[in-house]
């Protein structure tokens, strides 16, 4: 059965998935980019980049995990790109260049309508307007058998864990203070969500949870 899962989100000591003052110069808002510290490095991640090499231990392991089995994605439009309100044209189409990462469907959560958009290695951008459960039931449809996850932002997580969607969720909390942002878990009773921590692993850049939904 088909899983919505949450992979590698990253938040500060005090709670923020991004920093203030999200834009095109700064698209994790102001401080963010130190919340992936721990991610760069990886193995992983370098071989996004095309990149050979990379560290291994935990932090790998726990990112290449995110990326096995996913058949589709979901993701806000805050995630897609800096555009806010209508759609000006087709001009943007994500921060990734031509060949994004995720060489899947991909679900972007908005209010206001786009043709689906087409990329190089098998991504395809869908605009969903119809809210979260349209997004999971369609990327649940795209993804054949194989799990969701769920990219971000923060505000997106906290409405499917609001829901009690989400099936698994791992977090990297950095040893970092943003004072502002986006907030993850303000608010949210995780027990109420139906998580509970399976697994914590220690790092010098982050210290890793992973949550799963209890049977019951």
């Amino acid at each position: 059965m088909s899983r919505l899962r949450v992979h590698c989100f990253s938040i500060s000591l005090d709670g923020f998935g991004a920093g203030p003052g999200q834009d095109l110069d700064n698209p994790l808002g102001r401080g963010g980019t130190q919340l992936h510290e721990w991610f760069f490095p990886t193995r992983t991640f370098r071989a996004m980049q095309g990149q050979p090499d990379g560290a291994t231990g935990p932090s790998d392991e726990l990112a290449a995990r995110g990326f096995e089995n996913i058949g589709a994605w979901i993701i806000g439009r805050n995630m897609f790109g800096p555009v806010r309100g209508p759609w000006p044209d087709d001009g943007w189409k994500g921060w990734w260049g031509d060949t994004p990462p995720y060489h899947c469907d991909v679900f972007i959560l908005t209010h206001h309508p786009r043709d689906p958009v087409e990329m190089a290695g098998g991504t395809v951008f869908h605009f969903v307007t119809d809210g979260i459960e349209a997004a999971l039931e369609r990327a649940k449809a795209s993804a054949g058998g194989k799990d969701v996850r769920v990219g971000g932002g923060a505000n997106v997580i906290r409405q499917y864990l609001s829901a009690g969607l989400v099936d698994e969720m791992h977090l990297a909390v950095c040893p970092v203070i943003l004072g502002a942002g986006e907030p993850l878990l303000t608010g949210l009773d995780l027990a109420a969500c139906g998580l509970d921590r399976v697994e914590y692993r220690p790092t010098r850049a982050a210290a890793h949870y992973v949550l799963t939904r209890q049977a019951g």
